[in-house]
């Protein structure tokens, strides 16, 4: 007989959810100081998150707001060199707050229409220069020197996007729901549901580094995909250490393992499954063929300048830095929501990322410089941008050193 728990109010189910943010996605340790980056129109949660992290024993909590109104009037009025600049002591602060073990959440919750129609290459050039100015203090969070997690906060505009043959007065209520949901909050126990979805992952993620696969191949509509991994290349999922040796959460929800491609390995063409949130803009209907690596063409059906904007932030955003396997049955799947949001919708679906690699997916990676990284087979880039590929059709297999083939997906979800 199944069991039944007690329903829990929307605040009860907040409580936990801020509870869940701080205790298993950052875990927050005593004396440690934490920076919440989020939107006004979260406030009412993120003071929910700065009473559980001082009731952890948070030494400081600093909140970085921001505000899609003021966004918006920048890349409309601002003139046009504004766009070149990133507050130096912005990024110095991160950069030190990184090197004294400092915990870092992102709140998400952004319309994701917010820049419809505001000129690409003033998107493009704000996004080239935060990644220049925050180099350093992504390389800790790609290394996994400290602790981070992102998840998100129901907002109007987000939810009138998901849902919008809904009542407009039950939108919101709706979209709080699928990110509870999501995120096991509505489990009796969320942290216990978490340590068992993490053994779950990490069975996946053992399987794989056993197995040592020299190639993976995608195949589905409109995918013909063959991908090298690097040599000592490591997958991971779900769970991390950072430096301190403090486990954390990196992405809350989180369905997939990933690993980094050999950047020189990946040959052929891959289509997108899903629609790209980037910028404040959709980009949708997209395909990319790489040559040695690199992308050689691309097209989209939406936002075709946008992509193209992405693919020249810089020459390293030119090649893939992530590739990630999501079963197509995964909860955040089956859900059958459109969430416009990478968060969610990369964890319905495989998919890969544009740009940096992260540090841990090569053995020895969190010691080695960006340099040496780049010699491992790992790119380097001022971005990482994920998309969208997997499908209820998509076989991928291994390819061992002799050439062996294995299937590691079948019909878009685990053959193993």
């Amino acid at each position: 007989m199944k069991e039944v728990f007690p329903i829990a109010t929307f605040d009860q189910n907040l409580e936990k959810y801020a509870e869940l943010a701080v205790r298993v996605g950052v875990n927050l340790q005593k004396d440690q100081n934490l920076l919440i980056n989020a939107a006004i129109s979260s406030a009412d949660f993120v003071r929910l998150v700065v009473k559980k992290a001082y009731e952890a024993g948070a030494r400081n909590v600093y909140v970085e707001w921001h505000d899609d109104i003021v966004t918006r009037t920048k890349f409309e009025l601002a003139n046009e060199e504004s766009f070149n600049d990133y507050p130096e002591w912005k990024a110095r602060g991160l950069e030190t707050l990184a090197e004294t073990n400092g915990a870092f959440m992102s709140i998400i919750s952004s319309d994701p229409d917010l820049l419809r129609g505001i000129d690409p290459k003033r998107i493009s050039a704000s996004s080239k220069a935060a990644g220049v100015a925050l180099m350093k203090y992504r390389n800790y969070i790609q290394a996994d020197k400290v602790s981070w997690t992102v998840i998100a906060a129901a907002s109007k505009e987000w939810a009138a996007k998901v849902f919008p043959d809904v009542n407009e007065d039950e939108q919101l209520e709706k979209l709080w729901e699928a990110i509870f949901r999501t995120t096991r909050i509505d489990q009796q126990d969320p942290v216990e549901a978490w340590e068992k979805h993490d053994e779950t992952l990490h069975n996946k993620v053992d399987y794989l580094n056993e197995k040592r696969y020299k190639k993976l191949h995608y195949k589905a509509d409109g995918t013909d995909l063959t991908i090298e991994l690097p040599q000592g290349h490591l997958w991971v999922g779900a769970g991390s250490k950072n430096e301190q040796g403090d486990y954390f959460m990196a992405n809350m929800p989180t369905e997939e393992v990933f690993t980094a491609p050999l950047k020189t390995g990946v040959n052929g063409v891959v289509r997108s499954t899903k629609p790209l949130s980037y910028g404040g803009n959709l980009i949708d209907n997209f395909s990319f063929t790489f040559e040695n690596g690199r992308i050689v063409s691309f097209k989209a059906e939406k936002g075709e300048e946008v992509l193209k904007q992405l693919v020249e932030t810089d020459e390293g955003s030119h090649y893939l830095g992530e590739i990630a396997l999501v079963a197509h049955d995964s909860p955040i799947s089956q859900s059958n929501i459109l969430f416009y949001n990478t968060l969610f919708d990369e964890n319905a679906s495989n998919h890969l990322a544009i740009g940096s690699g992260y540090a841990f997916c090569v053995e020895g990676g969190k010691q080695m410089s960006r340099e040496e990284l780049e010699k491992a087979g790992v790119n380097s880039s001022i971005t990482h941008v994920d998309f969208m590929i997997g499908s209820g059709e998509m076989d991928i297999d291994g390819i061992l050193d002799d050439g062996t083939r294995e299937p590691i997906f079948k019909n878009g979800t685990w053959a193993f």
